[in-house]
């Protein structure tokens, strides 16, 4: 993997991943704050970066085997703290709460430098390509609770 695909990907931290993303004009409402669902957006780049830096991308997890694997999310629970503003660089942190059996717990958090703005816990659904649970498998449950 190259070095500039990577920091587009964001890092793995302890437990973890951080993304940087910046604000843009596109994430604001007539008031020139971030609409409050793109902070679903930002929220899934992370998430989305963090498997891809764990070496898990979504469309190869579709076809690994038979079944297949997809994660949805199938609960989130999000406080919004403060808003962002247009040109303002966020940080997505993405940590696993839990990751076994049919289903994984994040905890995610966007950042304005050391300011708290939205503060999220996902519920992810593991389900196979016909749209059934399935458990995650062990080698990618590791993966996320190292």
């Amino acid at each position: 993997m190259s070095d500039q695909l990577f920091s587009l990907s964001g890092e793995l931290i302890e437990h973890g991943h951080r993304l940087t993303q910046r604000v843009y004009y596109e994430d604001t409402d007539f008031s020139g704050l971030v609409y409050h669902a793109r902070y679903l957006h930002f929220l899934e780049r992370g998430r989305t970066d963090y498997l891809r830096c764990l070496g898990c991308e979504q469309s190869a997890l579709l076809t690994a085997d038979e079944e297949g694997l997809v994660f949805v999310v199938h609960r989130m629970e999000i406080d919004f703290k403060t808003p962002a503003r247009m040109d303002d660089v966020l940080t997505i942190i993405t940590r696993t709460e839990k990751a076994g059996g049919a289903k994984m717990v994040l905890n995610q958090e966007v950042l304005r430098g050391e300011t708290l703005l939205v503060a999220a816990k996902v519920i992810i659904a593991v389900i196979n390509a016909k749209g059934r649970p399935r458990r995650l498998p062990e080698t990618i449950s590791e993966k996320f609770l190292k």
